[in-house]
């Protein structure tokens, strides 16, 4: 025990025990290792708008005309894997309000560090070849991924022109790499 006291007591050890803690300490912060054992399932069910008065009247005294019912799917995509084996399905709804929701269902990938939903203009690569691509021009970041599994949805801005964006990516901001993404197909 003494012969353990007397090197701990170097200052050349004692400084590298304290460089590994704190690197060891980083690389937990930064990486959060536990998350890729972790899963977060979200079940959120199809949006659904304020209800529409069917009774108002326009200022000429016509009745307004009936708003569809149920939401109207604008878009769809089917996730291919990049970084991390992803799979699920997407769709951009119109919901009877006029809004527009982009919906992720059956999502199921890895739980990561700083995850988001991003809609973009970047064409879906296979491979490691569309690992990088969806930073390089435009894109919307539509918020946090709420879980790497389920169904789950987040609001599109109203101002959002849908004919400039072909793709949506999980996205890990930390990292700069797409977990999988979906090419839009319009219909």
């Amino acid at each position: 025990m003494g012969r353990v006291r007397q090197w701990l007591s170097r200052p050349l050890v004692l400084g590298a025990l304290v460089v590994a803690a704190l690197v060891a300490g980083a690389g937990l912060y930064w990486f959060e290792p536990w998350k890729l054992v972790q899963d977060e399932t979200v079940r959120e069910g199809i949006p659904t708008a304020a209800a529409v008065d069917e009774s108002a009247e326009d200022s000429s005294g016509t009745p307004a005309p009936e708003a569809p019912k149920a939401p109207v799917t604008l878009a769809t995509g089917e996730f291919i894997s990049h970084e991390h084996r992803t799979s699920g399905t997407v769709r951009i709804l119109r919901l009877p309000d006029g809004s527009r929701t982009l919906r992720l269902t059956g999502l199921d990938t890895s739980n990561g560090p700083d995850l988001r939903v991003w809609i973009t203009d970047a064409p879906v690569k296979e491979g490691t070849a569309g690992w990088g691509v969806f930073d390089d021009g435009k894109y919307e970041n539509l918020g946090r991924l709420k879980g790497n599994k389920g169904d789950q949805n987040y609001a599109l801005p109203a101002g959002l022109d849908l004919s400039r964006y072909s793709s949506v990516s999980i996205w890990c901001d930390r990292f700069n790499v797409s977990f999988g993404a979906a090419a839009l197909t319009r219909g």
